[in-house]
């Protein structure tokens, strides 16, 4: 199988005007071990020369407060994708972004990242770094993780968790995956190969899932060490990668209570008693407010004197002594008595026994 062949032009630094063709040969899809390594050659107007015919466009709506920078910003993000042959279009009074393909765009594909480009900079992020889509080998990933998260302060402790002390784990995680990234209100915005965006929507997911960025970062640290030797390139990495184990205690199931299904019955329940319908069967409700006034002074007093008695009963059993423990007293051993006629019976059946052994001997 032959490999295949593009054309590529290329600029000589003699001259400006005069350009050059370079072939660039593409590797055999059968010989190709890593495809992140493997650069594809760049679009260019030659390729498609007689433009796009279906017109496309893409609206982004932006917040209150980033209407002044995408205001200053704008001359810029329009000739940088005027160049391109995109229309961009601002509705400030509305909020809104727009991307539209034009006549003179040859690229199709930049049309999505011109709409990914508006989305990032309604995200928070810089002018430089949102136009870094526009390259071939870069992308863009808006992950929202307000999902992950019900309760807001959990949700705050992780997102800050994700970020760092001082943005210290953001700025690792930057430079293990070659991303930029920009955490702002529920979502995460990077900006990086498409290799990186991978990895760093697992981690941001697990972050928000109570699994500490720790882990990830320490486990592509080692990866990346391990994929330097290539003695280690076809045995199993899972013995030195670090092993996450979740200390919270597990919650059991609890069972589920039976449903007593009661008799049916035409009646209705009966109306629970009213307040007033209770002072009237005491006789509570046809008191005089002086009459009112004197039991409930007589309650207090009652109250008073159970609580004195008591704190009576109390302070004496302080005073009383306990009880001495009653212990059996100890049966004294007494000796046998012997009987002396049985006894005697005994020694006098061996006399006789004794001489009938001495004739067996």
């Amino acid at each position: 199988m032959g490999k295949p062949k593009t054309k590529q032009r290329k600029k000589t630094n003699e001259s400006s005007d005069e350009e050059e063709e370079e072939e660039v040969e593409l590797p055999d899809p059968a010989e190709v071990t890593d495809a992140w390594s493997v650069k594809l050659p760049k679009f260019s107007k030659k390729d498609n020369p007689q433009g796009v015919l279906c017109e496309s466009s893409f609206t982004a709506f932006f917040p209150q407060y980033r209407e002044i920078y995408i205001r200053e910003c704008w001359p810029l993000v329009k000739k940088t994708l005027g160049d391109l042959g995109v229309l961009a279009e601002l509705d400030a009074r509305e909020g809104v972004m727009h991307v539209k393909t034009t006549r003179k765009m040859w690229d199709p594909y930049v049309i999505l990242k011109a709409r990914d480009m508006i989305n990032l900079l309604s995200r928070s992020v810089p002018f430089e770094q949102a136009a870094r889509v526009l390259e071939d080998d870069m992308a863009a990933e808006v992950i929202k993780i307000k999902s992950y998260v019900r309760n807001k302060v959990r949700f705050c402790k992780r997102r800050s968790r994700l970020i760092g002390p001082n943005g210290a784990t953001l700025k690792a995680i930057e430079l293990l995956t070659d991303c930029y990234i920009q955490v702002q209100g529920k979502t995460v915005a990077v900006i990086g190969p498409h290799r990186g965006l991978k990895q760093v929507r697992k981690i941001v997911i697990d972050t928000m899932k109570n699994i500490h960025p720790v882990y990830n970062i320490k486990a592509m640290m080692i990866k990346r060490e391990l994929a330097k030797d290539p003695n280690m390139k076809e045995e199993d990495w899972s013995r030195f990668l670090p092993k996450y184990v979740r200390n919270g205690k597990v919650k059991t199931k609890q069972k589920k209570k039976k449903v007593v299904i009661k008799e049916y019955t035409p009646f209705p329940p009966p109306m629970p008693e009213r307040k007033i319908d209770k002072l009237m069967a005491s006789g509570e409700f046809f008191l005089t407010s002086q009459e009112k006034q004197e039991k409930i002074q007589q309650e207090r007093a009652e109250r008073s004197v159970r609580s004195k008695e008591r704190r009576a009963e109390r302070m004496e059993a302080l005073f009383t002594p306990p009880e001495e423990p009653v212990y059996p007293a100890k049966k004294k051993h007494k000796p046998e008595k012997i009987n002396i006629e049985a006894f005697k019976k005994k020694v006098k059946k061996a006399q006789e026994r004794r001489p009938a052994i001495i004739d067996n001997l």
